[in-house]
């Protein structure tokens, strides 16, 4: 059980760890998005002002969940994409706050990255709006 309330997912994954090993491994605040579920301040995140070429990782547990060419800049507060490098996450149905969203998760380690909205850019059409702490940046060499 999350901070929240929210159940954690039941489904396991490549890179599992004990709740100790990933208090140990993430700041209190990293562990609360990527384990907790929870959602960091709206504009508190460096990265969403990032805009060299470069990947967005996983803070978690390092996998390359996005590259800078699909950013934009959504308005919202948070890093926003519209698209996933292949296969690099998951989503599952959040039913929290009294509304059904698209939460949007790490295909590695499970942890909680954001949501998936129908409401980006051309040509997916989606917008995948991403914590910034739960992400690490590393720019194009």
């Amino acid at each position: 059980m999350s901070i929240f309330g929210k159940p954690k997912p039941q489904q396991s994954f490549p890179i599992e760890k004990t709740e100790a090993e990933w208090r140990h491994l993430l700041t209190a605040e990293q562990y609360d998005v990527l384990r907790g579920h929870g959602t960091e301040r709206a504009g508190s995140c460096a990265l969403n002002h990032e805009k060299r070429a470069g990947t967005f990782s996983c803070a978690g547990c390092g996998q390359p969940l996005f590259v800078a060419g699909r950013k934009f800049e959504s308005g919202t507060g948070w890093p926003s994409f519209n698209d996933p490098l292949p296969g690099s996450v998951g989503t599952t149905v959040d039913r929290s706050w009294g509304m059904t969203r698209t939460e949007v998760h790490c295909s590695q380690c499970g942890g909680h990255l954001g949501h998936v909205f129908p409401d980006g850019p051309p040509p997916t059409g989606l917008r995948y709006c991403i914590n910034g702490v739960a992400l690490n940046f590393e720019p194009e060499a």
